[in-house]
């Protein structure tokens, strides 16, 4: 997008069309969800499935309607990846991206609203863009209290039930982190009673 196209479409007003680019990261490489890195982000690490994630986003249509952006609201947008919270093309892009990465997401209607489209502002059949910056993203805190003492990343998304039967035979792989240093790392087999 050009700076004019950005301007324009910042004011809401309608701008020339936006243009379709980018690299195919949909799981079927159908160009479904094309990519755009416009500032790399740092390091390595990228969320995993049920990370929280915490980003500012911009969205158009491809005539270059703005029609959402939670920088107007100034208040990030948080949201728990891989489980469907939000449309199929986000929870794709959104797990690619590196915390202060910056990009452009064109999905089309079939990774984001689709035939019903999101009335008013977002029609039947829509393809949309997105500007998405990642800020911050951390796992998914399993204690009661909340207060970081077990957090859980999932690295890939097993297959079969979402939870073991009790005496469910359960392979594990796991590692065990304190202050960024490794203090276990292990795979286990169990088929003891498991609490729920």
């Amino acid at each position: 997008m050009t700076a004019e196209e950005m301007k324009a479409a910042e004011s809401g007003a309608p701008s020339a069309p936006l243009r379709i680019e980018g690299v195919d990261i949909s799981p079927k490489q159908d160009e479904g969800v094309l990519k755009v890195i416009k500032r790399e982000g740092m390091g390595t690490e990228m969320p995993m499935i049920g990370d929280r994630v915490f980003v500012h986003y911009t969205g158009w249509l491809l005539d270059g309607t703005k029609f959402d952006s939670s920088l107007d609201r100034k208040d990030k947008f948080s949201f728990d990846l891989g489980k469907g919270e939000v449309i199929k093309a986000w929870d794709i892009a959104v797990a690619t991206m590196k915390v202060g990465e910056v990009c452009h997401i064109t999905c089309k209607p079939d990774y984001a609203y689709g035939l019903a489209g999101s009335p008013p502002k977002i029609p039947s059949n829509a393809t949309l863009v997105f500007e998405v910056e990642l800020f911050e993203f951390k796992g998914e805190d399993l204690t009661e209290e909340e207060d970081g003492g077990i957090i859980r990343r999932i690295r890939t998304r097993g297959e079969g039930y979402a939870k073991p039967n009790e005496g469910a035979i359960v392979e594990v792989a796991l590692e065990g982190y304190y202050k960024d240093q490794i203090f276990d790392q292990r795979e286990l087999t169990s088929s003891s009673t498991l609490e729920q």
